[in-house]
């Protein structure tokens, strides 16, 4: 059996799978390969999955499954796996860290301080305690960014079409009454058609004003042009995102030039620890495959 590692996991995982298999990194094998390991550079298109003949399982190290034909590779029989547990500390704590860094200014405040301006008057504070934390999707990310959330003596609820209750969060039956209400709206949501533009001008008419977006899940969850908009009029009064269309984002991407935008270069899941823990869930995952589970 051949093991393609097709883009970056933890240095170290290439001599853990070695006891299932040959394992290489040159994709120039991929017709050979058995299984595939990627994370979101690599896209298992139908022509990507029509390249590989011995393909049997591919395994995503992370959540989102956007970047897989999931249907074309049911109709091969071909299984798909991803590492949902793993990321869910890092990409909590990426969001935040977002969070913290808007109210606090830390942004400005650093770079100031590097123009030798002393800004302090002009940066006033505000606390997230007693503010209330809106999630868009209740699933593992969102639950450790709750847990955070109630720690800083927020009001938690959330949104989920699929979910009627969490322990975690007071849910609300619609995505616009749950805005409504929300002083900082956090996003947790793959990409699916239902999903795309979720966040449009409709949404956002429905937020308070000066309210605080977080995507830590899919780029093209938002409409950009309605987001920009809204930064602009000042309705929303930031965005943080480490998520983008596409990595990178092409250069006219609107968000990237919109005033109270801050940004990431997609670091959500990239913590070593996280890394690490990928790596356990691909080696539960190859282990059960070879023992003639799916």
């Amino acid at each position: 059996m051949l093991i393609l590692i097709s883009d970056a996991f933890d240095p170290g995982l290439e001599a853990k799978l070695a006891e299932f298999g040959e394992v290489t990194t040159d994709k120039g094998r991929l017709s050979e390969a058995t299984v595939v390991l990627i994370r979101s550079k690599t896209k298992a298109t139908r022509e990507y999955i029509d390249s590989a003949p011995n393909l049997k399982m591919i395994i995503r190290g992370g959540v989102g499954t956007d970047n897989i034909d999931k249907p074309y590779c049911a109709d091969k029989g071909i299984i798909v796996h991803n590492t949902p547990h793993a990321p869910s500390i890092a990409v909590a704590e990426l969001a935040f860290a977002m969070m913290l860094a808007v109210p606090n200014h830390i942004v400005k405040g650093h770079q100031s301080m590097l123009e030798g301006k002393w800004i302090k008057k002009e940066l006033k504070r505000t606390e997230l305690n007693g503010k209330t934390l809106g999630l868009v999707g209740i699933g593992n990310i969102a639950q450790a960014v709750a847990t955070r959330a109630a720690a800083f003596g927020m009001k938690v609820i959330a949104y989920d079409k699929y979910v009627d209750s969490s322990p975690l969060a007071a849910m609300c039956g619609t995505l616009e009454e749950m805005v409504a209400d929300a002083d900082y709206i956090s996003m947790h949501l793959p990409l699916t058609d239902e999903t795309r533009g979720m966040i449009n001008a409709k949404i956002i008419g429905q937020m308070k004003d000066g309210a605080v977006i977080i995507n830590t899940g899919r780029g093209l969850t938002v409409d950009a042009d309605d987001l920009v908009a809204a930064l602009e009029s000042g309705k929303v009064a930031a965005y943080a995102t480490d998520v983008w269309p596409k990595d990178p984002p092409p250069q006219d991407y609107p968000l990237l030039k919109a005033p109270n935008v801050f940004m990431s270069p997609h670091l959500g899941a990239s913590s070593k620890e996280n890394l690490l823990r990928i790596g356990d869930e691909v080696c539960g995952h190859i282990e059960k495959f070879l023992g003639g589970q799916s």
